[in-house]
């Protein structure tokens, strides 16, 4: 083999370990329990909801645990199946590519739907309580993402 293809085929697998990094990286923060305050710390202890806001907040909530559940499981899965692509391979191979395409798109999918059930439950508070809970989002966003 020659000293041309050799370095081709080291850089090709170096930066496909370092994607797959990045990529177990982002799903480790996005799955992990943040330090701050959880969403369901912010609205159910920061924002002083009445009986009735409480309960349709509630409704909400359970109606996109398992949603929730299922998204985050397949982001493990893709992870895995990134893994076994990576480990399988001998550098940046189809099926590496397609497990990282399949990784993003169950994390934007989760990332979706958690934007979304956000702001259905932003529905439910009055504006001086959404106001509190957007500064609180946007603030939690800005602490995850490394301001």
């Amino acid at each position: 083999m020659n000293k041309g293809l050799k370095s081709f085929i080291l850089m090709a697998l170096v930066a496909v370990v370092a994607g797959a990094a990045g990529a177990w990286g982002c799903a480790s923060l996005m799955l992990r329990k943040p330090d701050n305050p959880s969403l369901h710390a912010i609205v159910h202890q920061e924002l002083k909801l009445d009986a009735a806001q409480t309960a349709r907040i509630r409704d909400i909530e359970t109606r996109f645990a398992p949603q929730r559940t299922t998204l985050e499981s397949e982001v493990r899965n893709a992870n895995r199946e990134l893994a076994s692509a990576i480990s399988a391979s001998q550098g940046n191979s189809p099926a590496v590519q397609s497990a990282v395409d399949h990784f993003h798109v169950a994390m934007g999918n989760l990332q979706k739907a958690t934007i979304a059930h956000v702001f259905e439950m932003r529905e439910v508070m009055t504006p001086e309580q959404a106001e509190t809970f957007d500064a609180r989002v946007v603030d939690t966003l800005l602490e995850e993402g490394g301001r």
